[in-house]
């Protein structure tokens, strides 16, 4: 055999190295479906990838402070705008409530008279008109809830310039809805009129739309969205789920509501165990001392937390969500715009709101009982909120809210005598230093407009699809109570031996 030269050593070398390549790769791909781990790898990537922009434009304050007026100088298009940009994902599936919260101006569309109806407990009206924001303000909102939500609005014009329609609208930071759909039924009703705010019930019609909290909430110092959520992931790897704490935790004010007062009754004592450990957050003590106790992104150190409502829905529901615990949600009776996307026992295990502390126990026993099962629920809950609620879905569903709710409109947006022009320079720049506030704006600054087009929107529900979720959501229901009437029928068997 003739020896090999350099050249040929080399050749022979590289192609060692391309075959054992391939026989490796092949290995690992017999053992993992390619089209999953392709999944899971995009997955990862979508988490945890940041927004990208082609042109950054950073805010004018030194212009803003001189002239006192918005600058003009923002482009008007968006990259993802182009006619060349490549064909956008599909919307997660709870997009498609934006077509029934809008479903009753469908076929009367909404007037002037019909939308002036809805100031009455309003605290600010919002108009866009050629890209340009402008707000008439009615009544200052609590903390600095209607500051960040119009913060919000000014992020979606920076990140989607040109492409907002013409539109007004009327928006409340209280958090109970108002608008009865009782008032507004029969052949003979007006339509009711559109009134937005952060949740919503069976029982009424008010417009949902993402919170605040979005982009941060000020008074008790939690981030915007956008830098919590990496911190609520990483936080979830402190602690494997089987290490945590196998008990239900949550830490929140009693006092706003009835429901939590009673779940209190359900911490520990001395004569029992109800598996919950339930704590009463004092906000007066924890801003004194800097929120130390209060970072979200180290309470997951507990197998199960509790959500409960408090006068509404809860800001507080996303954070839990977020946990890679499982979340027992104490049975809701609002919504807010993400959360019709949760199915029970996939993303949460319902607890009975008139018998918490019985039910509270048995799931935790029944997660306690089956671990692999319960891991998966906290899971998949934790996977919703970091792939499905990112921020760009956020904005994605404010975008195609105010697109379809414009459709509607049977008038031609004015700006009113007393509205002032709004942009991020007048919000921010001269935002008080002190505290929180002008903190989170620059952090949650949308830096330019989005590369990515909006995500596609799925179509509407039909009878047949609608009847579908209705029915699997009560099943699913049926099957959590059906095991946990047989855990207690099972439990007073064996107290009643001898």
């Amino acid at each position: 055999m003739m020896p090999l030269n350099k050249n040929s050593a080399f050749i022979f070398f590289g192609v060692f190295l391309l075959i054992g390549a391939y026989i490796t790769t092949r290995l690992f791909t017999d053992e993992i479906p390619i089209d999953a781990a392709e999944r899971e790898i995009k997955d990862e990537r979508n988490a945890g990838a940041g927004p990208t922009y082609r042109v950054e434009v950073p805010l004018d304050c030194p212009g803003f402070t001189l002239t006192g007026t918005c600058p003009t100088n923002y482009p008007t298009t968006s990259p993802s705008s182009s006619a060349d940009r490549p064909p956008s994902k599909t919307c997660p599936e709870f997009f498609r409530w934006i077509h029934e919260d809008l479903r009753p101006w469908a076929r009367t569309g909404i007037t002037r008279e019909t939308l002036e109806r809805a100031k009455t407990t309003a605290n600010f009206r919002l108009v866009v008109i050629k890209g340009r924001a402008y707000v008439e303000t009615f009544e200052k909102g609590f903390q600095t809830r209607d500051t960040f939500t119009l913060w919000g609005f000014l992020q979606l014009l920076r990140r989607y310039p040109g492409q907002v329609p013409d539109l007004e609208l009327i928006f409340d930071c209280v958090d109970w809805p108002v608008i009865k759909s009782a008032d507004f039924s029969g052949p003979e009703a007006p339509p009711p009129p559109p009134l937005f705010r952060y949740c919503g019930d069976n029982q009424t019609l008010d417009i949902v739309f993402p919170d605040w909290s979005f982009w941060g909430w000020a008074e008790i110092d939690i981030k915007p969205w956008q830098m919590l959520l990496p911190e609520l992931k990483e936080g979830n790897t402190r602690t494997k789920w089987e290490n945590r704490q196998p008990y239900a935790y949550w830490k929140g004010n009693p006092d706003v509501a009835e429901t939590r007062l009673d779940l209190m009754k359900c911490n520990v004592s001395e004569k029992q165990d109800w598996n919950a450990r339930v704590y009463r957050q004092d906000w007066f003590k924890e801003s004194q001392q800097g929120y130390k106790q209060s970072s979200l992104a180290s309470q997951c150190i507990h197998r199960y937390k509790i959500y409960i409502e408090g006068s509404a829905w809860s800001v507080s529901q996303k954070y839990i969500l977020a946990c890679d615990s499982v979340t027992l949600i104490v049975n809701p009776h609002y919504y807010d715009f993400f959360t019709r996307g949760l199915m029970p026992v996939r993303h949460f295990w319902p607890v009975k709101e008139n018998d918490k502390c019985r039910s509270i126990k048995f799931a935790v026993d029944w997660g306690n009982s089956h671990k692999r099962k319960a891991q998966a629920i906290g899971r998949a809950a934790s996977n919703f909120i970091q792939n499905d609620l990112k921020m760009e879905n956020v904005y994605d569903y404010m975008f195609h809210l105010l697109n379809e709710y414009a459709k509607l409109l049977k008038f031609k947006p004015e700006v009113p005598r007393n509205a002032t022009e709004l942009c991020s320079e007048a919000m921010a720049c001269s935002a008080d230093d002190q505290g929180f506030q002008k903190q989170f704006m620059m952090d949650s600054l949308v830096k330019g407009p989005a590369e990515r087009a909006p995500c596609a929107m799925p179509p509407p529900y039909d009878p047949s699809s609608m009847y579908a979720v209705v029915k699997k959501r009560e099943s699913s229901m049926k099957i959590v109570d059906l095991l946990e009437r047989r855990y207690w029928e099972k439990q007073g068997r064996r107290q009643q031996k001898p």
